[in-house]
């Protein structure tokens, strides 16, 4: 996904690994994860998120 959008993991949005969305699906600091949200008007929208510690 990095190489597709030419960027790095600190210039995506941050998210920290004691985030109560993403306690319990097993995520580290360093990974990237995807978020997908419904939306009235797009569908469906992905976003992105590195995770870092607190």
């Amino acid at each position: 996904m990095l190489e597709k959008f030419h960027c790095k993991p600190t210039e995506l949005p941050l998210i920290f690994v004691t985030d109560p969305a993403i306690i319990g699906i097993g995520v580290k600091p360093g990974d990237m994860i995807k978020i997908t949200r419904k939306s009235a008007t797009a569908g469906e929208s992905l976003y992105y998120r590195y995770v870092v510690e607190t």
